[in-house]
């Protein structure tokens, strides 16, 4: 088995991956190994069969589709390493057929959540901009990238519009709603006259804040305002979850999110009507019986 695993990290060593998928390949395909001494197994009398096997061996387990996809792919990749490089005849995984992932809606938050996230009054600067940031997340459907890149030039037209920079550097002019604009004249007025950025967002430093701080920012709000932990994709899915339900317009919501193909923005629909079964189920007859 020794020699195996010799040529896995020499497989490894090989390949373009980054660090996370090397520790992953690397975990998958030893605990693989592990198992095979453990039953006294040796890889070159294996067939075929055995991949579903080890499928099956790894649903028991408890692991996700998902995880199934990625323990079948790392060694689907490895062996075909084996065998095209004749340490091996047979790639044991190449048609193993593999569950689909699960399709996991986003999470989103309810109106009443987002008003009461929204709602808080700041008593320092930094929650002046705190605030801010979450106001324009909401207002516009940002991620968090495009937030923290935001520059104090990108704005238009009074600050009624603003430009940001998207996935793939792809640029787009987004409406600022009045709440948001409200809170960035409010943020501009506390601004330091000296700091030589160009950024909104700053920290304690004069510079532009980093996302992990901004995403901790909002984690540690939300506890304090006594809700479940929030993160700032949560305020994107939930701006496009409540604009499709006033609005019924997905063309408009692709644009909005700078999504390239209207099926990625089709996940809100699903979502929407998550929500509409919900509320029915809470507005049937039968649940309002006491139990």
């Amino acid at each position: 088995m020794k020699d195996y695993l010799d040529l896995l990290k020499k497989f490894l060593s090989v390949k373009n991956y980054s660090k996370h998928t090397i520790s992953n390949y690397h975990r998958d395909i030893t605990k693989f190994f592990n198992y095979l001494e453990e039953k006294e197994l040796k890889i070159e009398n294996l067939n075929r069969k055995f991949g579903t096997e080890w499928l099956i061996h790894l649903r028991k387990k408890g692991l996700s589709n998902r995880s199934l996809q990625r323990n079948i792919s790392a060694l689907s990749t490895f062996f075909r390493f084996l065998k095209e490089n004749e340490y091996l005849d047979e790639n044991y995984f190449e048609d193993v057929k593999v569950p689909k992932q699960e399709n996991q809606l986003p999470k989103t938050l309810t109106l009443e959540e987002v008003d009461k996230l929204l709602s808080y009054t700041p008593k320092t600067s930094s929650e002046v901009r705190d605030k801010t940031f979450l106001e324009i997340l909401y207002s516009c459907g940002l991620r968090i990238s495009e937030a923290v890149g935001i520059n104090i030039n990108s704005f238009e037209d009074e600050f009624n519009f603003v430009k940001v920079l998207g996935k793939g550097g792809k640029e787009r002019m987004l409406p600022v709603g009045k709440f948001a604009k409200e809170s960035i004249f409010e943020l501009l007025k506390l601004r330091d006259s000296s700091a030589e950025t160009n950024a909104l967002f700053l920290n304690k430093y004069g510079k532009r804040i980093s996302i992990r701080a901004m995403q901790q920012r909002l984690y540690n709000l939300s506890l304090k305002l006594g809700m479940s932990p929030v993160h700032p994709h949560m305020l994107r899915h939930s701006f496009a979850t409540h604009l499709l339900e006033s609005s019924g317009d997905l063309r408009s919501i692709q644009e909005l999110l700078g999504h390239s193909s209207l099926s990625t923005t089709q996940i809100y629909t699903k979502l929407n009507f998550q929500q509409l079964v919900h509320v029915y189920d809470k507005a049937h007859p039968h649940a309002q019986t006491n139990n």
